[in-house]
């Protein structure tokens, strides 16, 4: 599969008349040292992106670091709301490592779901302290080490989830900055036939879909129809269901224009969602992964004893919903998968939005009409 990745040329947005409440709360808990830092124009060529089980060019990222700034660029939000609280900061301070942890130089990261529902308030009483750098997912490199890491090494290209629980205390230093810190154990090598872009639209996605269909019990010879199978995580559950666990059927619902790539999937029946109705399918499923929000539509084609996941929207019996744990051992697991090219990323083709380009983002994610994941890159 092979999707077009291309931006025209954009400069940043400079903020220095910027609320200096947001400087100042990032200021009292990080280091006080001031790196001068201007908006820059961002310009490069369109990039084709192949998944395949070769390896990517070797990057050039690790040597382009050559000491962590004090302050870095990065996108941040002082209060809930839409998107006109984001606001780009040119002098956040950088994080301080602790010792189970790396910094990461960011290289690209994605848009999730749980990004805007976030910044909206929605989970407010779990959340980190205002401000915030939003952000779950990185691909990048590591520039230093906690004291108490073990398994990387400053020059690492990693990738990862950032946030362990994704609604429980999310960190207040996200990945829609230059620098992020991370724990070592939610962290994974970036898979060799991988660029950056590819990589950092996988990990929220893909452990969500994994840990969705171990929580159904699914295994092989099982049946399984995906809701909104073009999505990110969609997508992966689909190759996940066929490459991973085994699944005997794999039926996915997308809109017309999208058919051909449930097919390119893996997808055995792909399903018109504008034209066709589920609950009139001749067949019921082992289990019907909802990643829409139609869990009352999607237990009405599960078969009795089966199981209905539903990542949101309102749940009905016997449909659970669950909150994903972010785990590096999972993405090592799977990086076997992506290596050899049964497991492939899916970018949305609108994408990537250079880093200038974040507002522009989130509202093209809040359609709910992307096809696969919304990645930002570059990231100077």
């Amino acid at each position: 599969m092979e999707t077009i990745l291309a931006s025209a040329p954009s400069k940043f947005t400079s903020f220095h008349s910027f609320s200096q409440r947001f400087s100042l709360a990032f200021r009292e808990n990080r280091r006080k040292n001031v790196v001068n830092v201007n908006g820059a124009s961002s310009s490069y060529l369109p990039l084709r992106v192949r998944a395949n089980s070769q390896a990517a060019p070797a990057s050039t990222e690790a040597t382009k670091v050559s000491s962590v700034p004090s302050e870095m660029k990065a996108w941040v939000y002082g209060e809930y709301g839409g998107v006109d609280v984001l606001k780009f900061d040119e002098k956040v301070s950088v994080p301080q490592v602790k010792e189970d942890q790396v910094l990461i130089k960011v290289v690209a990261a994605a848009l999730n779901p749980v990004d805007a529902k976030r910044r909206q308030g929605k989970f407010k009483a779990t959340d980190s302290p205002l401000p915030t750098v939003p952000g779950y997912d990185v691909a990048g490199v590591v520039v230093k080490v906690g004291s108490q890491v073990k398994e990387f090494k400053e020059g690492d290209e990693v990738y990862g989830d950032i946030n362990e629980k994704a609604l429980e205390g999310p960190k207040q230093f996200g990945s829609l900055a230059e620098y992020t810190a991370v724990e070592e154990k939610l962290l994974a090598l970036k898979p060799k036939n991988l660029d950056f872009v590819q990589a950092a639209g996988l990990p929220l996605a893909i452990e969500t879909a994994y840990e969705g269909l171990e929580r159904t019990g699914f295994s092989a010879g099982k049946s399984i129809l995906v809701l909104n199978g073009s999505g990110g995580v969609g997508s992966l559950v689909i190759q996940l269901a066929k490459q991973v666990f085994g699944a005997s059927k794999v039926a996915a619902t997308s809109g017309t224009r999208n058919l051909e790539l449930l097919k390119s999937l893996g997808t055995d029946l792909a399903i018109d969602y504008t034209k066709e109705n589920i609950e009139d399918l001749p067949e019921k499923f082992d289990v019907v992964y909802d990643a829409i929000g139609q869990c009352d539509r999607a237990v009405k084609v599960v078969k009795e004893g089966g199981a209905v996941v539903a990542l949101t929207g309102a749940v009905t019996p016997p449909g659970f919903r669950f909150v994903v744990t972010s785990n590096g051992a999972v993405l090592k697991k799977l990086n076997a998968f992506l290596e050899s090219g049964k497991v492939k990323p899916v970018i949305d083709p609108k994408g990537p939005f250079p880093f200038s380009q974040v507002i522009e983002a989130f509202s093209y994610i809040e359609t709910n009409r992307a096809t696969g994941k919304v990645v930002i890159y570059p990231i100077p």
